[in-house]
């Protein structure tokens, strides 16, 4: 039988968030190659016997380089397996599964993309914080962090700053002192509010709110870090109204505004 490789999102970390073509493909696969934000309670619907390959990355630290991961795709399906690349979130949204999908393509190996929820809308939705809203916000933007230390695209701040409503930032704490900087550089108000979530969607969600100019020092308070999700714009202020989740999971638990 012809091997085929499914770069399969796994969305942002709640397990029952994942589509439902994309546990299917799970289901049936030979081999499995996960990445470290996938929520393991997912392999538990891998079928017996399906071979499990850890590919995880932190920062700065690469178990497994990306041109070792595409190797490993095309060679398991070469060898007639059903492949599955699951990957958190969504594949085409900074999850290099565009990458991937090319590198099947270059050796005629077939190929599905299933997407998943990204974590730039299920985040911020789960803060309770819609990144379009018909009074507040008309547009938005996902962007990377790692934009944040590019020259190559200092010129997309001022784009950024005065003609996106909503900007979700993947990524990006580390940069957080820079991007608030620039857009404030490029003409986004400091008063403009600003939502820190970490560990989007799971029990352990928190959410940090304050402004531009405020920020850094509210994530040093609640010792955020990676990973998180950055939204900017005034959509942020619904959060207090719109706090779902947070008010489900930890009723009793104050969120840090600022």
């Amino acid at each position: 039988m012809a091997g085929k490789v499914y770069l399969v999102g796994a969305g942002p970390g709640d397990p029952d968030l994942i589509t439902v073509k994309g546990l299917r493909c799970l289901q049936l696969a030979d081999v499995i190659l996960y990445d470290r934000l996938v929520n393991p309670e997912l392999l538990q619907h891998a079928k017996e016997g399906a071979q499990l390959v850890y590919c995880g990355k932190l920062p700065h630290y690469h178990t497994m380089k990306q041109e070792t991961i595409n190797h490993f795709l095309v060679k398991y399906a070469k060898k007639g397996n059903q492949v599955v690349r699951l990957k958190g979130g969504d594949p085409f949204v900074f999850g290099r599964g565009g990458e991937e999908a090319e590198e099947c393509a270059k050796h005629d190996i077939p190929f599905e993309i299933v997407p998943g929820i990204t974590a730039g809308i299920a985040a911020s939705a789960y803060a309770g914080i819609p990144v379009t809203h018909r009074s507040l916000s008309k547009s938005f933007a996902f962007i990377t962090g790692h934009q944040a230390g590019d020259e190559e695209a200092e010129h997309q701040w001022y784009h950024l700053a005065n003609g996106v409503d909503t900007i979700c930032v993947y990524m990006g704490v580390s940069h957080l002192s820079t991007i608030t900087k620039h857009l404030i550089q490029n003409g986004k108000s400091p008063q403009t509010p600003i939502a820190i979530i970490q560990w989007g969607t799971l029990s352990d969600q928190k959410t940090v709110v304050g402004t531009l100019e405020t920020i850094e020092e509210r994530v040093k308070e609640a010792e955020i870090s990676n990973p998180s999700m950055i939204v900017i714009g005034e959509v942020v202020h619904l959060h207090k109204k719109l706090n779902w989740f947070h008010e489900q999971i930890f009723p009793n638990l104050p969120v840090v505004h600022g």
